[in-house]
């Protein structure tokens, strides 16, 4: 199981590459403005990250689903987000019951 630091530690990190690619122009993968996505993203990952700190463990579910959604609109140009769910992800992720 994750330390609570740990957990807090890569949530902050996915937390600063989303708020990074919202201060520049990111676009989808579709060339349509991605800054909604990206505050839906920061939004998810701040109520993640208490859930996770809570359980002391990272929802497998939630990970399947966010990455998938992800794939969907991140451009191939910028993967650092999907990156930085991969390593929340390796936070040994439990199914919720």
């Amino acid at each position: 199981m994750a330390t609570a630091a740990e957990i807090e530690s890569v949530f902050d990190e996915a937390l600063r590459l989303t708020n990074k690619a919202l201060s520049g122009a990111l676009e989808t993968i579709d060339a349509e403005e991605a800054r909604p996505k990206l505050e839906a993203l920061a939004a998810e990952l701040l109520a993640e990250r208490d859930r996770a700190i809570q359980r002391g463990s990272v929802d497998r579910e939630w990970i399947q689903k966010t990455v998938r959604w992800m794939v969907e609109w991140v451009p191939d140009s910028d993967l650092t987000l999907i990156a930085a769910i991969g390593r929340i992800a390796r936070l040994t992720p439990t199914a919720v019951s």
